[in-house]
Order: C-alpha cells, then sequence, then structure tokens
C-alpha cells in the first residue's frame, strides 16, 4: 500500500468549536469479535492518530447496512463522502495558503462591469496573497479565476443537466473539483475559505451568501469577513440590503449586530481592504473544551486588555479575557506555538458582536 499522502499541518476547525468539542466516544456494532477485526483493519493500513475516527466511519457504514436504507440513500451517502474525501485531498497541499470562495452569477458575460469587476478583485486578491475558489463555471466564476489565474485558484464544479462546465481558466486542472451535490460543495467553499465575496448573482448566489450568513449567525461557522462587491455604480447589494432592512431587521428577524458580519461596497480598494485588514493582527482562533482561544500577530499590551474587559465584557460567558502562552491541547499546531494568545469563556453565538472585538483587536494592534 502507497502510504504517502498529503497531511495538514493544522486541524482547521471551521465550525468554531463544533468538531474538536465532539465527546471522545467511538461507536461499537455490538459485537466484540466483530470491533476487533475492524480495529485489526484499520491498524494495518495505518491511519496514525486517527485510527479511532476511521474505525467508526466502518461502523456506521455496517450499521447502515443493517438499517437496509433504500439504494438511492446509499448511493447518495456513499457518492457524498467521495465527494468530500477528494475535496480535502485536493486542498491538503495548500493548507497554509489563505483563500477567499468568490461567488457570483454564471449569466455574467465579459462585456459587463461585474465581469470586469471580478477580475481585477481577484487579482487584486492574489496580489495580496489569497487564493480564489470560484464555481468553476462561466461569469463571475470564470471572471475571478482569470484574475486569480490558473495557479492562484481552485475550481468546485457542479455537475449540472444545463448552463454550466468548467472554464477553461481551471478545465483539467488538478485544483479543479466535480461535484455531483450542492451540499458537499457548499460544505467545501465555507470549510476552506478564510473570507467570502460576493457579486451580483441569482438563485444559486444567494443560497451560497445566506448559508454562509447562517451558519456564521448561529456560530456554527467561524467568523470570517465577507464583502458583497458591486461594479461601480451598481445598485444589486444595495437593494439587496434595504430588503433586509425592511423585512428581517425591522420584523426583528435579525439584530442590529448582525450587520457587522458583512460590508457591501463598489470600491474593489475598499473591498481588499475589509479581506485583508482583518488578518493584520487576528491570525485565527480555535475552542479548547469551553474556552475560546484567539492567536494573534503582536502580543496584547496592557492597554488593550483593560479596553477589552471594560468594552466587551458582554461577550463573556464567566471571567475575563487574559493573555496566555499556546496551551498543551494546542500541541497539533507547532507552527502556531509562538503567536501570542487571548483567551477567554466566550458566550456562544453574538458573532456581529465578536466580529467587532476583532475589528478591535486589529485597529488596536
Amino acid at each position: 500500500m502507497d502510504k504517502r499522502r498529503h497531511l495538514r499541518k493544522d486541524p482547521r476547525d471551521f465550525t468554531g468549536g463544533g468538531i474538536f468539542g465532539l465527546p471522545k466516544k467511538f461507536g461499537s456494532t455490538g459485537d466484540k469479535e466483530i470491533d476487533a477485526k475492524i480495529k485489526a483493519l484499520v491498524d494495518d493500513w495505518a491511519c496514525d492518530t486517527s485510527s479511532e475516527l476511521i474505525q467508526e466511519l466502518i461502523v456506521t457504514a455496517l450499521k447502515m447496512g443493517r438499517d437496509c436504507p433504500p439504494e438511492g440513500d446509499l448511493k447518495l451517502y456513499n457518492r457524498a463522502l467521495k465527494e468530500m474525501r477528494k475535496s480535502s485531498s485536493v486542498f491538503a497541499p495548500y493548507v497554509e495558503e489563505r483563500k477567499i470562495s468568490i461567488f457570483g452569477s454564471a449569466r455574467t458575460k465579459p462585456d459587463e462591469p461585474e465581469y470586469q469587476a471580478a477580475v481585477e478583485f481577484a487579482k487584486r486578491m492574489r496580489d495580496a496573497g489569497f487564493m480564489s475558489i470560484t464555481g468553476a463555471g462561466p461569469g463571475i466564476m470564470e471572471a475571478a479565476q482569470e484574475g486569480s489565474g490558473r495557479n492562484g485558484s481552485f475550481g468546485l464544479n457542479i455537475k449540472l443537466p444545463f448552463e454550466q462546465g468548467a472554464n477553461p481558466h481551471i478545465d483539467g486542472d488538478e485544483k479543479l473539483i466535480n461535484f455531483n451535490y450542492f451540499f458537499t460543495r457548499k460544505l467545501a467553499f465555507v470549510k476552506e475559505s478564510d473570507a467570502i465575496a460576493a457579486m451580483p448573482g441569482g438563485f444559486g448566489t444567494m443560497d451560497e451568501l445566506f448559508e454562509v450568513l447562517t451558519l456564521i449567525q448561529t456560530g456554527k461557522a467561524q467568523v470570517v469577513p465577507i464583502v458583497l462587491v458591486d461594479a461601480k455604480g451598481g445598485t444589486y447589494w444595495k437593494t439587496w440590503f434595504q430588503f433586509v432592512k425592511d423585512h428581517l431587521f425591522r420584523l426583528g428577524l435579525i439584530s442590529e449586530e448582525d450587520f457587522n458580519l458583512f460590508k457591501i461596497t463598489s470600491d474593489i480598494d475598499e473591498a481588499v481592504s475589509e479581506i485583508t485588514d482583518f488578518y493584520t493582527n487576528f491570525h485565527s482562533y480555535r475552542y479548547v473544551k469551553h474556552r475560546l482561544v484567539m492567536r494573534l500577530q503582536k502580543p496584547v499590551s496592557k492597554e488593550m486588555l483593560a479596553e477589552l474587559n471594560k468594552n466587551y465584557i458582554d461577550l463573556l460567558e464567566e471571567g475575563e479575557f487574559e493573555t496566555c502562552q499556546a496551551l498543551p491541547e494546542e500541541n497539533d499546531e507547532p507552527h502556531l506555538a509562538d503567536l501570542p494568545r487571548l483567551i477567554c469563556v466566550k458566550k456562544r453565538g453574538l458573532a456581529g458582536r465578536f466580529r467587532q472585538l476583532i475589528d478591535y483587536v486589529n485597529s488596536a494592534g
């Protein structure tokens, strides 16, 4: 067996603590002899530290077989798992690269200002060190990949009976992934992104944007910068925002702080700055049990710590903001060990307010 494979250098938890917060209790078939055979098989396959999780995947598959679900269901589960595996293997060699997912219409023509804005934005983001992830199709997707270049982009193509095939800027590239299901494709968009940008688009763009906003607002995904980019003089996102204010905020269906989760602009410089400024001092965060550990580029000053404990204490479940070194539980991220830390017991949710805290950390850093 060829044991060579790409290993991620950090355990990226896009769920904001939901993955590493799961209890380490693994399933059983209920038959000790079968369990022993599964363990021996996995040990022989050399799955390293993931052996127990691989065993549980096999146990789940066997249980599904015993449940006798319809063949169509089994085909769906099987295909979805294969697509997720393929996605992870393609992205794994690029784990240290910052990435931005760019959404937008497949029907935008090259002579339209939105297309040209997407080319320029993606080019500027690549210059800033971000690879682009798009849906690999025509329109805004093609424009973004034109701007990023083949070497600087990924394509997540969806197989449709109409409209979409891979654009020439990514077709045939090893970073092109073909998906049968929208849900596995959207998972890859969110899981691998350090930022999100949306250009004008149709149902698909709205679906992707609202999915990201929902996951972040509910704490199911980490807070990342989201920018909604229009062409100069465009009113697409202004009209969208008017709807959000009139029919979501006014009725109390979202909070005012949720507006901190995204920025609307028709200025490419401003759009790029919205993304890059997010990472000027802030680096990343993860949960260690009930504590949130924020990794920064620069040490936290006494003045910043006092300001946080004065103005952002409403974010905390208990205690105060404190500084610390890398925790023992973070030893699976040795390349981040030297970064200064800010640690707290944060209330779950409050994503918009937490984004305000990140902005303060960046401005004060």
